[in-house]
C-alpha cells in the first residue's frame, strides 16, 4: 500500500458547481465538452514556481475557474532551510514546487498551454500580480506516481542521513581512541624514572657491506691478514722487477748513444 504524499494537500472533494470566477477574477478558459460515451481521464500539471505565502487555497481559487480541480500537493521547503529562516525571524512556511490534478486531462493541457508565463494575479493590487505561472502538463503521469516518487525521495533522504550519522560516529570513535592512546603514553612517560633510557624501535637494521667485511675479518683475521700480506709482497716484487728492467734498458740506450757511430738507424 502506497503512502499518501506528506505535505500541503487539500481535500479531494471538487469545488462547488457553478463557480465561474475565483478570488482574483481570472477569466474562465473554454472547457472542451467530452464526447459521449468516452471515459474522462484526469490529468496532472506541475507547478515549478511557488511564490512566498502561496497556499493550496490560492492554487484552488486561481485554477478552479478554468476547470474542475481535484487533489493539490505542494512540496514544503527543506527542514534546515526552514530552521534557518526561523532563526532569522521569518515564521512563514513556504513551498518549492507543486502538483495539481484536474478532472479532465484535456483541461489540464489547455491550462498548462494558456497560463504558462502569464501573471498569477490579473488584478494589479493582487499579492501575486508580479509572479508568473510556471506550469507544465505531465504526460501519462498519475497521482500514485507522485506518492511513489515522494516515498522514494523520503527513503533516499533517510538512507543519506543514516550514512552521515554512521560516518560521524566512526570519526568520533577514532578521535576518542586517539585521545585515550595519547593519554596512556603520557601516563607511561610520567611514571618512568628520570634517568631511564627511551626504548628504541623494535626492528633490526640490516648491516652494511663494510660491517659485513669487518665481521668476516674478525672471524678469520689471521687468514685474511696473511692473504693481504701475500698480495702486498707480490705487488712489491712486481714493482722491483719493473724498476730493474727499466734500469737495464735505460743503461743500454745510454751506452749506444755514447758510441762513436751513434745509434743504429
Amino acid at each position: 500500500m502506497l503512502e499518501e504524499p506528506q505535505g500541503a494537500e487539500e481535500d479531494r472533494s471538487p469545488p462547488g458547481a457553478g463557480q465561474e470566477v475565483g478570488e482574483e477574477g481570472s477569466p474562465r478558459l473554454g472547457t472542451p465538452d467530452p464526447p459521449q460515451g468516452k471515459k474522462i481521464v484526469p490529468g496532472i500539471v506541475y507547478l515549478g514556481h511557488i511564490p512566498p505565502r502561496f497556499r493550496p487555497r490560492h492554487v484552488r481559487n486561481l485554477l478552479s475557474v478554468h476547470g474542475e480541480v481535484g487533489r493539490i500537493f505542494l512540496q514544503p521547503e527543506e527542514r534546515f532551510v526552514r530552521q534557518r529562516k526561523k532563526k532569522a525571524g521569518a515564521k512563514a512556511k513556504n513551498y518549492t514546487e507543486g502538483w495539481v490534478e484536474f478532472r479532465d486531462k484535456r483541461v489540464a493541457k489547455l491550462v498548462a498551454a494558456s497560463l504558462h508565463n502569464t501573471p498569477m494575479g490579473t488584478r494589479r493590487r493582487s499579492r501575486f500580480h508580479y509572479d508568473l505561472w510556471n506550469i507544465k502538463y505531465l504526460h501519462r503521469f498519475r497521482w500514485p506516481h507522485l506518492s511513489e516518487r515522494l516515498a522514494y525521495e523520503r527513503q533516499v533522504r533517510q538512507q543519506r542521513l543514516r550514512a552521515e550519522i554512521s560516518q560521524a560516529k566512526r570519526e568520533t570513535s577514532f578521535y576518542l581512541r586517539s585521545v585515550e592512546t595519547s593519554q596512556r603514553f603520557a601516563r607511561r612517560a610520567a611514571a618512568a624514572p628520570a634517568g631511564a633510557e627511551e626504548k628504541s624501535w623494535g626492528f633490526v637494521q640490516r648491516p652494511t657491506e663494510e660491517e659485513i667485511q669487518w665481521r668476516k675479518a674478525g672471524a678469520g683475521g689471521r687468514r685474511l691478514r696473511g692473504q693481504l700480506a701475500k698480495a702486498r709482497e707480490i705487488q712489491l716484487k712486481s714493482q722491483t722487477s719493473r724498476s730493474l728492467l727499466a734500469k737495464i734498458f735505460n743503461a743500454a740506450d745510454a751506452a749506444s748513444e755514447e758510441a762513436p757511430g751513434g745509434p743504429d738507424l
